[in-house]
């Protein structure tokens, strides 16, 4: 009896050996599964996390619209008769800023590159700035609209200037969209982009140099959508030619067109980027640039090419808690033709330029951002007859250098403090301003 217990006993434990190792595998593959699992939860958790910032922040503009044009969501929904319901959607945009200069903005010049349009120097000291009106509403079952008017001070009078008043498709076909009226230029990253929404106060010193700040015009957009997973989208543009770079509307107002191309994709859940390219050509009539008083006279064809690199960056896609932006764009430009210089006779000119800016922005905590940027400008000599003229090739390339921080209490409102050290003019320059945004009303959804 007692041999046959103890026969038993080693048989069990004999089979207790021999299952550990299949004990041990199952362990494992549970533990796969349990961390599988978990990583599948956290992953949903910061998309439902994603989306709930989103959700609330399109309740917040919801709000604000309706208490602006007096009609509620319900009510829209419900068909609610009369005016209210068809008001359109109303915002607000107050911006101001107060600047100091080291050296008198007054006399500021770029060697070799007389700015144009609205290109310069911010007001030095106290100022508001512009403030924008922006009205938009879906016109039908096929077109939308959008206004945007510029309120601003000039000489102390108040001014009111139509920035944008474009009508844009909403129904054509096979990825097709259309836009015409008045708007901004597709070409490059920044152009299009309101200034409420840039990183830092002005633009860099190719927008300025080669645009006059931002290209807007009357004209047509006509944009394609590809099918594909990987975003792609091609378009074109043909304006009026009376803004910079452009001007006196040559071709009979037909006197600038544009081609951009831009494709983008996704970077596991972290990260996603954009690329693109752009070409504007123009026709100049009479273009002014330089000393409004007496200025610098362009007649002949103005080229632009851009090429442009963004991407951005948030722990799994939740950009409201950390992000990171990185963007560049490089330009190369041509003008030929001739320059009138002030009490002068036209001097052939055909030269080359180039410029570039790059920057980069991280918010390491919500509400709170950090940037730095470095723009610069290089191009040919135009030749012995423009010595000694604002035209005549400058020593070293002009650069800038700026570093920011803001503080935004929501999507609504953002104080922003910016340092510059201007080394693109005769003399260096230090500039340090401070800045405020607020926006009430209705608040479109920023672009990439």
């Amino acid at each position: 009896m007692r041999v046959s217990l103890a026969l038993t006993v080693l048989t069990l434990l004999f089979a207790g050996f021999e299952n550990a190792p299949a004990q041990e595998s199952e362990i494992e593959i549970l533990r796969a599964a349990v961390a599988e699992l978990r990583t599948d939860y956290e992953a949903r958790i910061a998309e439902l996390e994603r989306r709930l910032a989103i959700a609330e922040q399109n309740a917040m503009q919801a709000k604000y619209a309706s208490q602006q044009t007096g009609a509620t969501q319900a009510g829209a929904s419900a068909g609610t008769s009369g005016s209210a319901a068809f008001n359109p959607a109303i915002g607000v945009i107050f911006q101001g800023q107060a600047w100091s200069f080291s050296r008198n903005p007054d006399d500021y010049l770029v060697q070799a590159f007389p700015f144009g349009g609205e290109a310069g120097p911010v007001n030095e000291g106290l100022s508001i700035g512009e403030t924008e009106l922006i009205l938009n509403a879906s016109v039908d079952d096929k077109f939308t609209a959008w206004l945007t008017a510029a309120l601003a001070l000039e000489d102390g009078e108040g001014v009111v200037e139509i920035e944008e008043a474009w009508v844009e498709t909403t129904a054509l076909p096979a990825g097709l969209g259309a836009r015409f009226g008045r708007f901004f230029s597709g070409i490059g990253y920044l152009n299009s982009r309101h200034s409420h929404t840039w990183d830092f106060v002005d633009q860099p010193l190719p927008y300025q140099a080669f645009l006059g700040d931002q290209y807007l015009d009357n004209g047509v957009q006509v944009r394609w959508l590809a099918p594909t997973d990987l975003y792609m989208e091609f378009g074109g543009e043909i304006f009026q030619g009376s803004r910079y770079p452009s001007g006196g509307n040559a071709h009979s107002g037909f006197g600038s067109y544009s081609l951009f191309a831009n494709f983008g994709g996704d970077v596991g859940a972290n990260s996603s980027w954009l690329a693109g390219l752009s070409y504007l050509d123009s026709t100049a009539i009479d273009r002014a640039s330089g000393d409004e008083d007496d200025p610098l006279v362009f007649n002949g064809d103005s080229t632009l090419t851009s090429a442009q690199f963004v991407w951005k960056w948030s722990p799994d896609g939740n950009w409201k808690q950390k992000n990171f932006v990185f963007q560049s764009e490089l330009f190369w430009r041509r003008e030929d033709g001739d320059y009138t210089l002030p009490g002068g006779v036209p001097l052939l000119y055909d030269v080359d330029q180039t410029g570039w800016y790059a920057q980069a922005v991280y918010q390491p905590v919500p509400r709170w951002r950090f940037g730095g940027r470095v723009d610069a400008l290089s191009t040919d000599d135009p030749g012995p007859f423009f010595a000694g003229t604002a035209l005549a090739a400058p020593v070293s390339d002009p650069m800038r250098y700026s570093v920011m921080a803001d503080w935004s209490n929501s999507e609504f409102s953002r104080l922003r403090l910016q340092f510059t050290r201007d080394e693109a003019g005769p003399l260096d320059d230090t500039q340090w301003g401070i800045q405020y945004i607020h926006s009430i009303g209705a608040h479109g959804a920023h672009a990439f």
